[in-house]
């Protein structure tokens, strides 16, 4: 089946907003098989909507829209669609008493023109909407599909986790088996030419199907089965995933989909009552947010510092001034002392330091832009660790935090195997 994405919204032409739903729907479409060849983003103009819709009917078979279902006059999709197919509007009244008690269990008052948003195609299904009050709408006409969704992300995805990909995967396709299961194994600090250099021959196969996804600092291979059932369909991914996870061995740091790097950092520390803490130069906190973004790891993080001068490295940390004048602030000598002072002042198991110069301005011909050294001390013993990171401020600066993840994960597994005392890896 191939499915479309068209994004509706002015804000989005214009770049006001970052068009993430159309990311996150095409990877979630991957995974239920569908094939997606265009995404198209449309301002709030019914004659170029009407238009988008006709051209991506006549390729595709499924297209699926967000945004535009809201109560104001720029809100046009669900009119637009409709007329496409030349189908009336009526309220429904299932949704519009849902519309309502949202607004009274909130205490807000409901305008009229909130009414608007209970206006269903004739013959459409209404789909709920449990975080807001436009509902989707699937319609559907000679075998065609057309799903509108609410632009909101936080009304978008649970709707489609929810609902939309249950629907999606209960379509009968006459081509295929009708179940579809799909495995990611997540690996960290390899890039996407190495990693597919070593899948060529597993890319070929039919059924299951390998495809490799490039994140910042990862990749992520999508193992997807066709079958009857689903337990024929986990029969199919499983040899597959195992072979991965032993071409590419502790690299693979999950298969689980809503295990993220940092995730698999703090479920590390916490499985081996490991206490940790950072201290970043360059990177401004943002190692410390990426952890603490995961619930439970209060248990295990102590502290982080942001010691962006060399007077707070030197106070905070303990960096000596000879090390600083000799060396610089941007040195693997500096990092090495960030991240053991760290552990002496914290009495933490884990210290992680990084300095380095994310620019645009600073760099040297000895010293360029994205240079960074990273520090990283587990009971005892100091790794560093030299990088070099391209892009602008913003991307070297999120570069180098997935690689300090890398990093750490790496030392804290490198210390263990070395270890006899039976530490959980």
């Amino acid at each position: 089946m191939v499915v479309e994405l068209i994004s509706v919204g002015t804000e989005l032409l214009l770049g006001n907003i970052v068009n993430t739903n159309a990311a996150y729907l095409a990877e979630k479409c991957a995974g239920l098989g569908l094939s997606c060849y265009y995404q198209t983003v449309v301002g709030d103009n019914s004659g170029r909507l009407a238009g988008t819709i006709r051209t991506a009917l006549e390729r595709s078979d499924l297209v699926i829209l967000t945004g535009g279902l809201g109560p104001t006059q720029d809100d046009l999709t669900k009119e637009t669609a409709a007329g496409v197919w030349n189908r009336q509007l009526a309220m429904d009244p299932h949704s519009l008493e849902r519309i309502e008690t949202y607004f009274r269990e909130r205490g807000l008052e409901m305008t009229e023109n909130n009414k608007k948003q209970a206006l269903v195609p004739e013959g459409a299904i209404v789909v709920d909407n449990d975080n807001g009050t436009a509902p989707g709408i699937i319609m559907e006409k000679e075998g065609k599909r057309m799903i509108l969704l609410p632009g909101p992300p936080n009304e978008l995805k649970p709707m489609f986790e929810n609902s939309i990909a249950p629907f999606l995967t209960g379509l009968e396709n006459p081509d295929a088996p009708g179940i579809i299961f799909s495995k990611t194994v997540k690996i960290c600090g390899m890039g996407e030419s190495k990693v597919e250099s070593q899948i060529t021959d597993l890319e070929a196969l039919a059924n299951p199907t390998v495809a490799p996804y490039a994140k910042t600092g990862e990749v992520h291979l999508r193992v997807t089965a066709r079958a009857e059932d689903e337990k024929e369909a986990k029969k199919l991914v499983k040899p597959v995933v195992k072979e991965l996870k032993s071409r590419f061995g502790s690299a693979v740091y999950t298969t689980e989909e809503d295990v993220t790097l940092e995730k698999a950092v703090v479920d590390l520390l916490l499985a081996n009552e490991l206490t940790v803490s950072t201290i970043e130069s360059c990177t401004g906190g943002m190692l410390a947010a990426r952890l603490i973004n995961i619930p439970g790891v209060s248990e295990v993080f102590k502290t982080g510092y942001i010691t962006y001068s060399n007077k707070a490295k030197r106070k905070i940390a303990g960096v000596k001034k000879g090390t600083l004048d000799k060396f610089g602030a941007v040195s693997p000598q500096t990092a090495k002392e960030m991240a053991r002072g760290t552990a002496l002042l914290t009495k933490a198991d884990v210290t992680f330091s990084i300095t380095g110069i994310a620019g645009p301005d600073g760099g040297t011909a000895e010293k360029p832009v994205g240079l960074i050294y990273m520090g990283c001390y587990v009971c005892g013993t100091t790794h560093v660790k030299e990088f070099h990171f391209s892009g602008n401020r913003a991307k070297i600066r999120e570069t180098a935090v997935s690689a300090a993840l890398t990093m750490m994960r790496q030392c804290i597994l490198e210390y263990y195997s070395q270890k006899t005392f039976g530490k959980k890896v």
